[in-house]
């Protein structure tokens, strides 16, 4: 038997309408089975956000036409109301063009957190309520708990699957209206309860590319939205001297050692990129370290009141990476700057990723983040 959750919402469940976001995967499938079997009468939305072309009904993606085929049988199958909605438009200009634009200066972008913060935790967000829904559902691996305005951000149960790295932009506005039902659960049980209740998806593999690159190839998609991401440049030593040429400075990211088309006997690695002049600078592994990092458009969810960081250091954990351990660091103001410095070296920190802070004392607490700039 599926589990009952409770979504700490108040009212009878059968009285309370809430929204599921539906992609079409296990996931949000199994999120909009919980609720639905918990007794909320529950509408489910897909939101159509690109074209899928090429990519539709490919294994692995996301978002693809075959996506908004298998969320509307898994809503039919569950006997509840499924809608469509075309945010075309709006995931092009928030999503895709920012996506060009990160990369233009030179910097690695992270389309899906722009996605959450602009699009599904904005636009939808604005739809669920437009439908007098009590809370938008969605099958991210996080934990939300406690009430009103004082609603904490957690990391998963499934630390292999925690998306908290990818949700450090939700407010605490959000936070009131959101709920997370697949927090407190391993991957292997949600797709155990797909299974349970007969859900066609039960055993349909994870998105693992960006949903409008569903191959992995940025430059083709740079190329198609904007020529000019692929302007040629010179491939440059720390001291100046040019070791060869590049075709576009969209093909690099901080810290990338394959693929830079040069051979000089030693490791080398991508420590800079100029958008100035296309410059890739190539570096040793030592030129990658650092201590301090400097972030913009913070969002914080801490109890302290940051807008008082210019007296005092925040002792934190902070993460440059999804995949790593947040590490210890204090969060301080520097040239009116918001710098993070980590109390041992990190390496590879590259302008546009994310720099995601967490509670020191408890490293499960998501305090917010920012966007690295250098």
């Amino acid at each position: 038997m599926l589990p009952i959750i409770d979504l700490d919402l108040k009212g009878k469940p059968e009285e309370t309408r809430v929204v599921v976001a539906m992609s079409g995967g296990v996931d949000s499938s199994v999120a909009a089975a919980l609720v639905k079997n918990a007794g909320y009468s529950v509408i489910g939305i897909t939101l159509k956000l690109y074209d899928s072309g090429s990519s539709n009904g490919k294994k692995g993606s996301c978002c693809a036409g075959q996506d908004i085929q298998d969320a509307r049988k898994v809503a039919a199958d569950l006997g509840i109301p499924h809608y469509v909605l075309n945010y075309e438009d709006i995931f092009k200009e928030k999503v895709i063009n920012s996506f060009s634009e990160s990369y233009q200066k030179g910097e690695t972008p992270i389309p899906c957190v722009l996605c959450n913060e602009k699009v599904k935790f904005d636009d939808l967000f604005e739809a669920a309520k437009g439908l007098n829904a009590k809370a938008l559902i969605t099958g991210h691996y996080i934990i939300s708990q406690g009430f009103g305005h004082n609603r904490q951000l957690h990391r998963a149960k499934d630390s292999e699957k925690d998306q908290s790295y990818f949700l450090f932009k939700t407010t605490r506005d959000q936070l009131e209206f959101l709920r997370f039902p697949l927090g407190d659960f391993k991957k292997s049980e949600i797709r155990s309860f797909a299974n349970e209740v007969g859900l066609t998806v039960s055993d349909k593999p994870d998105s693992q590319d960006i949903c409008f690159v569903p191959d992995g190839k940025y430059a083709d998609i740079l190329k198609k939205i904007d020529p000019n991401n692929l302007k040629p440049g010179h491939l440059k030593s720390v001291d100046g001297n040019i070791l060869g040429q590049h075709k576009g400075i969209v093909n690099f990211t901080i810290g990338q050692r394959k693929g830079l088309g040069v051979a000089t006997g030693v490791p080398l690695y991508v420590i800079d990129i100029n958008p100035d002049n296309h410059d890739v600078i190539l570096g040793s592994k030592d030129d990658l370290r650092t201590r301090d990092i400097y972030v913009r458009d913070v969002n914080w969810i801490g109890d302290d009141d940051i807008s008082q960081i210019e007296d005092k250091k925040i002792k934190i954990k902070a993460k440059i990476r999804s995949t790593q351990e947040p590490k210890l660091a204090n969060l301080f103001l520097s040239n009116q700057q918001l710098c993070i410095n980590f109390y041992e070296d990190v390496e590879g920190v590259s302008p546009g990723q994310a720099c995601v802070f967490y509670d020191a004392n408890n490293s499960s607490r998501v305090l917010g983040g920012g966007w690295i700039t250098q």
